[in-house]
């Protein structure tokens, strides 16, 4: 063990850390140089994102976040930094996500107009790319649309890549017909790389594709060379643990364990999605094709005994109660549609997720013939 790891050190990341880190994004997600002093650590995504709206905003300020999204960016921008969340409807059925999120600017400019008409100020935008639930991902062409009218307003537009590499095999046999228009993953830290801009930043964490969520390891990249710096003077009460960071840094640094462990990620995370989405189709149960991430986001609304939050919380304690199956409802995630659920796939070897899914077809059929 180096001599480092027992005393103290940056409170935004250890140079070796972050030389590794910066590596890594290199090779594996950015596919572009990433310069270490460009990203400041602390203990877990909702840290860094506590931290970036605290520093970003003032008390009163308003974020404005696509939806449907994840649930807990409310208490993360919200507690301690005191960021009001705005859920931006972009869709209002399942099937508009099929070529991608459908954001545009004329979008975001009604979003200003209602949050400064409220008192408010539009402060940024946040981004999940895979995203959660959906497992859509952003497009290149609309993420510098939306750079571009970020930048002109000089609103910060962050994107939180934590599912970054955790990609479904959209071209797999089985399902590559769910995809006719099919999107490429970009990552945002390229074009962040070319614009240069203050006002773009970039979101990760190692909990989602390293499955080390215990580990506690998120990251902010950013340009801006005051925000990093501002990081940094707050950052020891947020700081990583030295051992943690030099663990890590021994697996950063093992690029062919790497090749090899995002090779058979992927494969394992295609296999627990064909399970899935082979008995949704069976069922003719609607849900999103994924691009990425732990989840598939479908549409149960045919079960609603009404479409309300109630109804939606009464089919969701009933499918636990009757196949101790535990889905994520709507509520939460922002969007007006009732009716949709979020299921986790990878909590289980593919033997018990096969038994989960033909408890699920039991319900189904059960529900449906009455």
């Amino acid at each position: 063990m180096p001599n480092w790891v027992a005393s103290y050190g940056d409170p935004s990341g250890i140079p070796k850390f972050k030389e590794a880190t910066a590596n890594f994004l290199s090779k594996f997600l950015i596919k572009e140089e990433v310069n270490p002093e460009s990203l400041a650590f602390s203990v877990g995504a909702t840290s860094v994102i506590e931290m970036t709206a605290f520093l970003l905003g003032d008390p009163g300020d308003t974020a404005v976040i696509p939806a449907p999204s994840y649930p807990v960016y409310t208490g993360d921008i919200g507690v301690f930094p005191s960021i009001q969340r705005y859920d931006l409807q972009t869709h209002q059925k399942m099937e508009e996500l099929n070529n991608g999120i459908p954001i545009h600017t004329d979008q975001l400019e009604q979003a200003k107009r209602e949050i400064e008409a409220a008192g408010s100020r539009f402060r940024m935008v946040i981004l999940t790319s895979p995203d959660n639930p959906t497992g859509a991902i952003y497009t290149e062409e609309q993420l510098r649309q939306l750079a571009d009218w970020c930048i002109s307003h000089q609103i910060h537009l962050v994107v939180n890549e934590i599912y970054g590499l955790t990609p479904i095999n959209h071209r797999h046999p089985e399902i590559k017909d769910d995809y006719p228009n099919p999107i490429q993953f970009v990552s945002f830290g390229k074009i962040m790389a070319e614009y240069h801009s203050p006002f773009l930043h970039f979101w990760y964490s190692f909990s989602k594709d390293f499955g080390i969520s215990g580990f506690r390891v998120g990251l902010l990249h950013s340009l801006n060379e005051d925000l990093i710096k501002a990081y940094r003077n707050i950052g020891l009460s947020h700081s990583i643990s030295n051992y943690t960071q030099w663990v890590l840094a021994e697996v950063l640094n093992d690029l062919e364990f790497l090749e090899q462990y995002f090779s058979s990620f992927q494969k394992a995370l295609t296999e627990s999605y064909l399970i899935v989405s082979r008995t949704l189709k069976e069922l003719s149960i609607p849900f999103n094709p994924s691009y990425g991430s732990l989840f598939i986001w479908m549409d149960l609304s045919e079960f609603l005994n009404e479409k309300s939050d109630s109804g939606e919380e009464e089919l969701w304690l009933d499918i636990y109660q009757q196949t101790k199956i535990l889905l994520t409802p709507t509520h939460g995630f922002g969007h007006q549609q009732k009716g949709l659920f979020r299921m986790v796939i990878t909590s289980f070897d593919h033997s018990d997720l096969e038994i989960a899914m033909g408890r699920i077809k039991e319900y189904v059929l059960k529900k449906r013939n009455g």
